[in-house]
């Protein structure tokens, strides 16, 4: 196994089938992506309000979001590497509000799983670097999301 991910629902509504699909995606889209074998991630699944409070904090953006990730290699002005022997690379926490996730599953016409799925490979990119800020980076990053779906099964 390549990823040890700690799973958090504060919604309380995944089910154990849904969180063991997302982490079988994750699982998937870390060999895709060849990350080295012990790096941890975790995912919190979240209400509007949560993300909202996170996003608003962090981003200062006072709206609900579907996906937010907090990438613990990107380092900050004045912050150093947590580096060490015999330490598991930790690539950081990927928040997704399940409300939203239902709601652009209806607007985009497809399965739950599928947004779900999106929204955790499109936080697991961010996580190992990927960005959407130019028309360039999306094309990338998006491509690759698109990839990592639909060989795994989780086309439109």
């Amino acid at each position: 196994m390549t990823l040890h991910i700690d799973f958090i629902d504060e919604t309380e509504g995944l089910t154990e089938t849904q969180t063991r699909e997302i982490e079988n995606l994750l699982q998937f889209a870390a060999v895709k992506e060849v990350v080295e074998e012990d790096t941890e991630i975790s995912i919190t699944f979240v209400e509007n309000e949560r993300i909202q409070e996170i996003n608003r904090e962090y981003r200062n953006k006072d709206k609900a979001t579907d996906v937010i990730s907090f990438a613990m290699e990107e380092m900050g002005e004045g912050e150093i590497p947590l580096i060490g022997e015999g330490l598991p690379r930790m690539l950081g926490d990927i928040i997704i509000s399940i409300p939203k996730a239902v709601e652009q599953a209806e607007e985009y016409g497809h399965s739950f799983m599928r947004e779900l799925g999106f929204l955790s490979v499109h936080g697991f990119l961010h996580l190992l670097g990927y960005d959407h800020e130019t028309t360039e980076e999306e094309k990338i990053m998006f491509t690759r999301q698109k990839e990592i779906l639909d060989e795994f099964g989780l086309q439109r």
